[in-house]
Order: C-alpha cells, then sequence, then structure tokens
C-alpha cells in the first residue's frame, strides 16, 4: 500500500491540490469517501487531470468529465464484495449528478486479460492500478486522510510526478500494451482540450 506524499512535500503538489478541489464533485467525493472505513483507495485518473486541463482553458471545472475513478485495494476477489461496495458507493454519492465508478484493482487481473488481451499482473495496493494506467500524465491519485481538515489532510500519489498535468502535456506509460487503448482516450481528449501536446505511442523500437 502506498501512503502517498502530502502536497506541500512533492513538487507541484500544493498547486495541483489547489485546482483539483475547484471542481466541487471531486472534494465531496474524497471527504465522503474518507469516512468509509477503506484505509487503501485513491480517487484517480481522468476527474482530476481534466479538471486542471478545464480550469486552465477557462472552462467550468467539471465539463466533460465522464466519470470519476476510485480505486480501492480489498484481498476479497469475489464479485460479490465489490458488488456490495458499489451499492453502498451508490447510496454514498446519489445525490451528485455524476457518474462514480468504484472498483477493487485486486479484481482487475481476473477480467483485464480477457477485456485487452494481456496478463495484467499481480496487484498488492490499490495504487498498482494508478501505476499501470496507459498515460503517466493522468497516472496520479489522491486521497483524503479521515477526520483531519486542512491541506494536510491530502495525500498525493504521482509516481510519474505532476508536471505533465500540469502542462497539459499526455505522455504514454508503456508499462502494458494497450496502444490501442492509449491513441482512442488521446484522441477524444483532443477533441475536448485541443490544446494538449501529445506524445504519440512509442513503436517497437522505442521511437515516438
Amino acid at each position: 500500500m502506498s501512503a502517498g506524499r502530502r502536497a506541500n512535500d512533492i513538487p507541484l503538489g500544493r498547486e495541483f491540490l489547489e485546482f483539483v478541489l475547484q471542481n466541487r464533485t471531486n472534494q465531496i467525493i474524497l471527504d465522503r469517501f474518507s469516512a468509509f472505513g477503506i484505509k487503501d483507495w485513491w480517487l484517480t485518473a481522468g476527474c482530476l487531470a481534466q479538471t486542471i486541463w478545464n480550469i486552465k482553458a477557462n472552462r467550468a471545472a467539471g465539463s466533460d468529465i465522464a466519470d470519476y475513478d476510485l480505486f480501492y485495494f480489498d484481498p476479497d476477489t469475489s464479485w460479490q464484495a465489490e458488488d456490495r461496495l458499489i451499492a453502498q458507493g451508490t447510496e454514498l454519492f446519489a445525490d451528485i449528478p455524476v457518474s462514480v465508478e468504484i472498483r477493487n484493482q485486486a479484481r482487475v487481473p481476473i477480467w483485464y486479460p480477457e477485456k485487452f488481451g494481456v496478463p495484467y499482473g499481480t496487484v498488492r495496493a490499490a495504487s498498482d492500478g494508478i501505476d499501470r494506467f496507459a498515460y503517466q500524465t493522468t497516472a496520479i491519485g489522491v486521497r483524503h486522510d479521515a477526520g483531519k481538515s486542512g491541506i494536510d489532510a491530502y495525500r498525493i500519489y504521482a509516481p510519474f510526478g505532476l508536471a505533465a498535468v500540469m502542462e497539459g502535456r499526455v505522455i504514454p506509460n508503456t508499462v502494458l500494451p494497450v496502444k490501442e487503448v492509449y491513441e482512442a482516450k488521446v484522441a477524444r481528449w483532443q477533441k475536448i482540450w485541443p490544446d494538449l501536446v501529445v506524445t504519440a505511442w512509442p513503436d517497437e523500437k522505442g521511437q515516438a
């Protein structure tokens, strides 16, 4: 399990967090889920990056964010256990008009090979799912520690740093061979945020 780092302890961390929390939906999800009793979890992916891109493009913070991803880790990989938590989350966020996707990262190796045609590898923490995103730029998680307030109540997990997301640079993460996934998502993003600077997925010789 990664504990992440405080915003003040990571380059660009404070600025990043201030942007993320301007999206009221992000803050609501972080605040409520922190009291849910799960130790290893992160709000992650597009809802963080796209909030920043929206604000920098003078758009409403929550514009065109398709969903809000909550990763957690539970060694119980049964479908029933995950479905029970998803149902509880649905009730918890019933008053928020967005899609909150809650997924146990311990279950990803079960369904990922059939969906994407490649093995996923062993998962030991929720942060393992962030490490394997197809994009370094959005491989970021934020968590709110229960019962705490102020900027030090938040933890940031950013294995590739925060510079790319803050600068609008999309960089591939080739830990899994999912070029098609990367290219499809990037094509969608560029239609919404045309100022993004995209690095192509490298070819087999490692050249972008």
